[in-house]
This record gives structure tokens, sequence and C-alpha cells, in this order.
């Protein structure tokens, strides 16, 4: 079965390891429609290593409950906590690995990137970019989270995404 006629599901992560938002959507008719969203939460009275090994299994449960055909990684840009960039990093680590365990191909997208593909500007506010995701995946309700919403941006950059990288493998 080609990539084109294969049943899309992707799985979109904006990530964290005190709240890691993640989005699951489809390709319904042509269209990306909303599957899912939400975030894993890890309880800062726990170890850090308890709350990225919280993060593996919630994000385990997510995959085995949608099972996604791919997905899509929020790259980490940050310019001032170093400390938090590291343990981001970390947890970032375990949610690439998680995902390379259970065999889903995986892309990575800069924040620029996930901007410019789904508002068509680069510096977009994290308002604008809320709202064009109700609207491509025609939601009528706010997303919250934010982090769930960045995710579903993730998700949807991934996916307009396919078929330039499915013509890059050809």
């Amino acid at each position: 079965m080609s990539p084109a006629t294969k049943k899309q599901r992707i799985l979109g992560i904006d990530p964290g390891f005190g709240r890691t938002g993640f989005g699951i959507i489809e390709k319904v008719k042509g269209e990306w429609s909303l599957v899912d969203y939400g975030c894993i939460e890890t309880s800062t009275k726990d170890s850090f290593v308890e709350r990225i090994e919280e993060l593996n299994l919630e994000l385990e449960k997510v995959i085995k409950k949608y099972k996604p055909t791919h997905a899509g990684v929020e790259d980490l840009f940050f310019a001032k906590n170093v400390t938090t960039a590291v343990k981001v990093g970390q947890a970032r680590g375990v949610i690439l690995l998680t995902l390379r365990q259970a065999r889903i191909p995986i892309y990575e997208f800069t924040p620029l990137q996930v901007k410019q593909s789904v508002t068509g500007y680069g510096r977009a506010e994290k308002g604008q970019l809320q709202r064009m995701v109700k609207i491509i995946l025609n939601v009528k309700k706010p997303i919250t989270p934010d982090d769930a919403a960045d995710a579903l941006a993730v998700a949807l950059t991934c996916g307009a995404s396919m078929k330039i990288i499915h013509r890059a493998h050809r």
C-alpha cells in the first residue's frame, strides 16, 4: 500500500517534563481531522527520574490507544533558562526513544517551521497559531491547555510535510 492510500494518523508532541502536550489527527476524505488531544502531566512532588519514567509510560499508553502512523515532535528553543532547557531536552530524549521503540517514524520541526506551516508567518503569536489550529481542524471550542494546541500544530505541520517527505524518500 502506498503512503498516499494508507490511513495516516499523526501524533504531534510539544515536549516538556512537567507537561507534555499531545495531539492526534488523521486524514479523512483528504482533510486533516481532530482525533484527540491532551497533556501528560507529571507531579512536582516526584523526582525528575520518576517524572520522565511516568512520561514514558503515559506516552506508551497514548501510542497504544491511538496507533499513530507518524509522529511530529517540536524541537527545542530556549534562550533563557539553561536548567529548564536541559531537563526538557532530557524529557525530549525519552519521548524520541519511546516513539522509536514503538517503530513510529519521527519528524522534527522547529517552532519557526510550525508557525510558518500553520499560520504562514514564522513569527506568529501563540494566539494566532491556536486560532489557525481551530480553523484548520474545524474545532468550535478553545483547545486548552496551550501545550495541547501546540502539539496539534506540530501534528498539522507533520501532515503538511508528508507529501514532501514521501517524495524525498522515493
